[in-house]
């Protein structure tokens, strides 16, 4: 009994806790609590998947609930229809036609019924306002020759018929307005440049390192068809939940990425795949994210692509996004393009491929202060995509006092903190380029 007790005291102070606290804890924790052996415990809380703003096929992921004036889809109607999924927008458009056709067909059937044309049909001398028009669907038939403009020639208006000669040019103009919304908006949606985006690439992963001695954030785009987006241009947007020093809390905040905006590097000759870059500088979002901060950042990168289609003139818009799980720290992107014999060819399976490069862990700041002061990573090995295991404790290297080493662990930007596995440098001291 008594080292029973023993026990459960130990295992209490492992947890950091008293035996009172624990009966204090809520009955939904306690439970959640998994005893793996006698002397520890577990807890493994359950975590919530994250919702994507923006899908990676592009589909946004928002639902508008309780609208409640409907009627404004009704004022904009042709972009209403044109915007109905295919199965409903040929319902209506075949539902549309044959109420037309019903309704001046019983219009033709009301004249003639009127007139007594159904009654008087067959007697010698009487003319009907329409010939050989004697029941309901002989009227049906000859409104729907009259709306295409068929005219097989045995149903015809005779002139002693007005009401019967403008019905006839009311059902004219409004079967031209009918046929020209209708295929109109068939046409629109055939054409949409929606089927367009299918063909342009993103790639699965952004990434994070070092170009040009400046921290960059990265990813690759791509278009599969030999027509080219013109003018196209891309833009970029991080999408985070963000509290305003008066204490307001903003879900999905939206904030601007520039991605070449001021050096025109965001309009595109897109004819084989490119790697957008952003630096991240003092206006950037990501200036003073460290890859150790970033791991518990909870953020998503919208990108957009716009551009005209070649072949219709039609603007076309693609988008992405990469969740904060999908942007790597210290990689880069696999090189996709060789010279061929009179051409270059493109390598599409290596497109999302990726490999390791030497990249500090600090933030960009920390970085840039690093580099004011000295070269950080100085005599940088040429790097090849296949990664190398990178060794800390390389020999050679002269030992640093203990509270040096501290000091540099803490601002992530030490001799040797790289993003953990990329290539080795040889032979090179980090600590000569860094200060004293």
């Amino acid at each position: 009994m008594a080292g029973d007790s023993r026990i459960l005291m130990d295992r209490n102070m492992e947890i950091g806790v008293t035996p009172a606290q624990v009966k204090k804890l809520p009955k939904h924790l306690r439970e959640a609590q998994i005893s793996t052996e006698r002397t520890h415990l577990i807890y493994d809380p359950a975590k919530k998947p994250r919702q994507r703003y923006v899908q990676k096929d592009g589909k946004c992921n928002v639902h508008h609930g309780n609208v409640q004036e409907t009627y404004r889809y009704l004022s904009d109607l042709f972009t209403t229809l044109v915007d109905l999924r295919w199965r409903l927008s040929l319902f209506i458009f075949t539902l549309v036609y044959v109420v037309n056709w019903l309704f001046f067909g019983f219009l033709w059937w009301l004249i003639a019924l009127i007139r007594g044309d159904l009654l008087h049909a067959d007697e010698e001398g009487w003319t009907p306002c329409v010939e050989n028009l004697n029941s309901f669907v002989s009227a049906f038939l000859f409104s729907i020759e009259t709306e295409t403009t068929i005219g097989y020639g045995y149903r015809v208006i005779t002139e002693k018929c007005p009401e019967g000669i403008i019905l006839l040019l009311v059902q004219a103009i409004l079967g031209s307005i009918v046929n020209a919304m209708m295929v109109g908006c068939m046409f629109v949606k055939i054409s949409q440049p929606k089927n367009r985006a299918e063909t342009l690439m993103f790639s699965q992963n952004a990434v994070i390192s070092v170009r040009d001695n400046k921290m960059c954030l990265m990813f690759r785009v791509g278009d599969l068809r030999n027509s080219h987006i013109v003018e196209a241009s891309i833009r970029a947007k991080l999408i985070r939940s963000q509290q305003t020093k008066e204490g307001e809390f903003i879900p999905l905040n939206q904030t601007d990425i520039n991605i070449g905006f001021d050096t025109g590097d965001d309009r595109l000759f897109l004819v084989s795949p490119l790697i957008i870059s952003h630096e991240i500088n003092e206006k950037s979002p990501f200036w003073e994210m460290s890859m150790a901060q970033m791991e518990k950042e909870e953020f998503e990168i919208v990108v957009i692509l716009e551009g005209m289609v070649e072949a219709t003139g039609m603007t076309c818009q693609a988008r992405s996004s990469y969740l904060d799980t999908e942007v790597l720290w210290g990689y880069r992107f696999t090189p996709v393009l060789s010279l061929e014999k009179g051409f270059y060819e493109v390598d599409y399976n290596n497109f999302h491929d990726v490999y390791e490069t030497n990249t500090p862990a600090c933030s960009a700041k920390q970085m840039a202060a690093k580099l004011r002061d000295g070269p950080l990573l100085p005599q940088l090995s040429l790097l090849s995509p296949e990664p190398k295991i990178h060794t800390f404790g390389v020999s050679g290297l002269d030992p640093l006092s203990q509270d040096e080493d501290k000091e540099e662990r803490e601002s992530g930007c030490d001799k040797g903190e790289t993003n953990g596995s990329a290539a080795a440098l040889e032979e090179t001291p980090f600590a000569d380029g860094l200060p004293d």
